[in-house]
């Protein structure tokens, strides 16, 4: 391959990350206004959910009803410091008609009891949406989410 090529696919490959980079942004405004979530995305910060989810992932988001958020769907909610913490759910307890979600990280051995509302869990309320599965597979796209990492650390 000559070095004028070389440079013609590093270009390429630039070029397409900086076009997914605008759509995405341009989609998560569009998601916002549309269904009122902040964004459609969430990129995985840390290891509470290894080996599921790795740092740098990049998950997409839905808002479900309360009802469609069962045992072992993973969340996106936020914390009590204003955080945004992706866990799975292990339980559903729907009190007075609330729905509460039970959650922890995957590799994790210890609920996060400090975040629940009362004794019951995380409230639908601070849930900001439920990550995109298909038939029990997790849709990530691995990797892309470093470069918001970096931007936002």
């Amino acid at each position: 391959m000559s070095r004028k090529s070389k440079y013609r696919v590093i270009s390429d490959i630039l070029s397409t990350l900086l076009l997914l980079i605008l759509a995405t942004l341009l989609v998560s405004r569009i998601v916002l206004l549309i269904f009122g979530i902040p964004s459609p995305i969430a990129v995985v910060s840390g290891t509470s959910m290894e080996p599921t989810l790795v740092e740098g992932d990049m998950v997409i988001l839905y808002k479900p009803p309360p009802s469609d958020i069962k045992p072992g769907d993973v969340i996106v909610y936020l914390s009590k410091t204003g955080k945004y913490i992706i866990h799975r759910a292990i339980d559903v307890e729907v009190v007075n008609g609330e729905y509460y979600y039970r959650t922890k990280g995957d590799n994790v051995f210890r609920e996060d009891k400090h975040e629940y509302d009362g004794i019951y869990g995380i409230s639908y309320k601070r849930v900001i949406g439920k990550v995109l599965s298909i038939n029990g597979i997790i849709f990530k796209i691995p990797y892309i989410g470093y470069l918001s990492l970096l931007l936002y650390s």
